[in-house]
């Protein structure tokens, strides 16, 4: 048996998982995130790890494998990184085994892979930072509508007649969104619009790596999001395309438990090879 601990230190939040390995079996074991609000991410890792440690009762030389993904590639004292596509793709098949696309929705930027049935990314695409389809972008929108985070989702699906938000550039998409507040359009309305804006982008980056059918995953941090889920999937839907959108309530987890399955993996072919005892 391998245990492995997956770390995903993102740009807005950082996610921890522990996991029992045998075989084809895997074991869940623990997890811990935050939101990383300004604080020291090192200290943050290290607080994960005490924590997923604690609550598995198990010591950390009794890790075999720890490993990062996303920003976390200068964490102290790990054993090895991974590519937060490769990541994300295993974390997405191990949520929902019929998926075969995911869209990875974090706080600065989303990204659209394909996957084969092993996992194994076959072609990815990715927004720029600057784009007004993100989770920073939307947290920003929501302080100027003075809603919660949680209520976004919730009112965007209430929408009866969205308020279409054209730019691409945040900065210009946020000037948008100001000037409809002073025009009292209703918050579900322009919630509504920005979903439909960025669900259409997200849909050219799956049609760019030429994702046509069967199951996209989301994962990150806007999986989540209601709104924007359905508003993908109403996109899909009015361009004729053969895909279903799917989440998963641990979607936020996906890049942390593909590292630390990935992990497993490596600690076991390096043990095979005689390369650690």
């Amino acid at each position: 048996m391998t245990t492995s601990i997956g770390i995903d230190v993102g740009s807005g939040v950082i996610k921890t998982v522990l996991f029992r390995v045998e075989g084809e079996k895997n074991e869940w074991v623990s997890r811990w995130d935050a939101r990383i609000r300004q604080r020291d991410s090192h200290k943050l890792v290290e607080e994960s790890l005490e924590y997923v440690l604690k609550q598995a009762g198990l010591k950390r030389e009794e890790i075999n494998y720890i490993a990062t993904t996303g920003e976390g590639e200068s964490i102290k004292n790990t054993t090895g990184h991974f590519y937060t596509m490769t990541t994300h793709a295993r974390g997405a098949l191990y949520l929902n085994p019929d998926a075969r696309a995911v869209l990875d929705i974090g706080a600065l930027n989303g990204r659209a892979i394909s996957i084969d049935e092993r996992s194994k990314v076959l072609n990815y695409r990715m927004t720029s930072q600057c784009a007004s389809g993100s989770g920073q972008f939307l947290e920003n929108i929501s302080r100027y509508l003075g809603i919660g985070q949680d209520e976004i989702g919730g009112l965007s699906v209430t929408s009866t007649n969205p308020e279409k938000v054209s730019s691409i550039c945040a900065v210009l998409a946020e000037t948008d969104v100001i000037n409809m507040v002073s025009r009292s359009i209703p918050p579900s309305d322009i919630l509504r619009g920005i979903h439909e804006s960025m669900a259409d982008r997200l849909i050219k980056l799956l049609k760019s790596i030429d994702v046509k059918d069967g199951v996209v995953m989301m994962t990150g941090g806007l999986a989540l999001d209601i709104g924007l889920v359905k508003a993908i999937q109403d996109g899909m839907d009015a361009q004729k395309m053969a895909t279903t959108v799917a989440t998963h309530v641990d979607s936020l987890f996906a890049g942390a438990i593909g590292a630390a399955l990935w992990g497993a993996f490596r600690y076991e072919k390096l043990k095979t090879k005689g390369l650690i005892t």
